[in-house]
């Protein structure tokens, strides 16, 4: 199933996203026994909300064999991240506001994003296959200068803490094996990345267990699992799409 989040008549709601575009209303808890209302929505209908209320969203460094190939790093052990706040959190349609005046070189990462479905800590990466509702698709947004501007304290957090710089949607898919699919990113039209989610250092399930014992996960949260090459400049006016195959895709302007 794919389930999304929307406000329609002023107020928030989610369901389950059919094929043909009906929003299937759902009542009570998405994570937990959730049921059909009877309720119909097209989606022109509706505005979409980032597909879960996330508490935090945690984005992996350096997990793409291809990348740390190329860029000659060294292979971590363990999952590598920082968090971005909830202020970033922006959806599929959302503009992406440029930091004028602040960077000249923001960048796309094109991500798969793991939505964790009920409260965990220090799980094996057997137990975190449970511990995982679906899958959506995250536009890591990155203002790539910022980082490394004062040479004694790299700032992830800042350069990707920018309004509109954590986009994910615009559904939660709860039913793909994530070692089959394949991200990629366009932008205007052009592709940019495209590579198998099979080629990540540590997979959805390890990246989990990993994170799990260091801090607890809420349901919602989400995890972005690191990109590859070509997480290349856009600039204002661009479209950038970036699309999973069994997912969908995430269409944002750049303004």
């Amino acid at each position: 199933m794919k389930f999304v989040r929307f406000q329609a008549d002023g107020r928030a709601g989610f369901g389950v996203l059919s094929e043909k575009g009906i929003v299937h209303v759902h009542e009570g808890d998405m994570f937990h026994r959730s049921r059909p209302s009877g309720r119909r929505l097209a989606l022109e209908q509706v505005k979409l909300l980032p597909p879960s209320d996330a508490s935090a969203m945690i984005a992996l460094w350096n997990n793409s064999r291809a990348q740390i190939a190329k860029l000659r790093r060294e292979t971590p052990r363990e999952a590598l991240y920082f968090l971005k706040p909830r202020a970033s959190f922006a959806t599929h349609g959302d503009v992406i506001l440029y930091p004028r005046g602040l960077s000249e070189r923001v960048v796309l990462e094109g991500e798969l994003g793991i939505v964790i479905g009920r409260r965990t800590r220090g799980l094996s990466p057997e137990q975190a296959r449970e511990a995982i509702f679906g899958y959506t698709v995250v536009n890591d947004v990155t203002a790539q200068d910022v980082v490394q501007r004062d040479s004694t304290f790299p700032q992830y957090t800042r350069a990707k803490g920018f309004d509109t710089f954590s986009i994910f949607g615009p559904v939660i898919a709860t039913d793909v094996d994530p070692m089959a699919l394949t991200v990629e990113s366009f932008i205007n039209g052009v592709k940019h990345q495209d590579y198998p989610v099979a080629d990540l250092v540590l997979n959805p399930f390890e990246i989990v267990a990993s994170i799990s014992h260091t801090m607890t996960l809420e349901p919602g949260d989400v995890i972005a699992c690191g990109t590859s090459l070509g997480a290349d400049p856009i600039q204002i006016g661009d479209t950038v799409e970036i699309r999973i195959a069994g997912i969908g895709s995430l269409v944002n302007t750049v303004a």
